[in-house]
């Protein structure tokens, strides 16, 4: 019997809604598919969602996240 609470997969949670807490570069990068390095770049060129500083830690809001989602979304649709 196993004791350790699985994770559940943060790319479903982001079709269901983000969890309530505060996402990591890992989170970000598992969501979206994406390398943990091409988030980090992201931030470097201030094109993903807005992550912030917990000493030397990153975290994202799952609010902010959203809304990035969201106005990606809304600009490749008015692109087309």
């Amino acid at each position: 019997m196993s004791t350790a609470r699985e994770q559940p997969d943060p790319r479903a949670t982001l079709r269901s809604g983000l969890p309530d807490r505060y996402l990591t570069p890992d989170d970000i990068a598992e969501i979206f598919e994406v390398p943990k390095e091409t988030v980090y770049q992201w931030r470097r060129k201030r094109m993903g969602p807005p992550g912030f500083r917990i000493g030397k830690h990153i975290r994202y809001d799952p609010a902010d996240v959203l809304a990035h989602v969201a106005e990606r979304k809304n600009n490749d649709q008015n692109a087309a």
